[in-house]
């Protein structure tokens, strides 16, 4: 599990292991990384399904009620696939850039 801390986000990148494994990898360092924003690089995975990015949505959901963002990168999946409570975008710099939108908004109180 590779970290990459820029500012108040951290980017995490994970090669080599199972979707489940990278789960229960971030939820055992989720303690150093609650006060961050968190982009899920999953850019490097050669295959990904619907299911595997669902694996997230309860880190999500909890990371989300601490008022801080939870992106997930990926083209493998459309965001139209997955469930609502869950923020994926194809891109890096679209993660950056929601990330960027959301603390806007959590600055003006929405």
């Amino acid at each position: 599990m590779i970290f990459n801390k820029e500012g108040t986000t951290t980017i995490v990148t994970q090669e080599k292991t199972t979707i489940i494994d990278f789960v229960k990898g971030l939820e055992n360092k989720y303690e150093s990384l609650k006060n961050d924003n968190i982009i899920i690089n999953l850019f490097t995975l050669e295959q990904i399904s619907i299911d595997d990015v669902n694996e997230f949505l309860l880190l999500s959901n909890k990371h989300k009620n601490t008022k801080h963002s939870f992106v997930i990168v990926t083209e493998k999946i459309s965001y139209d696939d997955v469930s609502s409570d869950m923020t994926i975008v194809p891109t890096l710099q679209e993660a950056y850039d929601l990330v960027e939108m959301e603390e806007i908004e959590r600055d003006l109180g929405f």
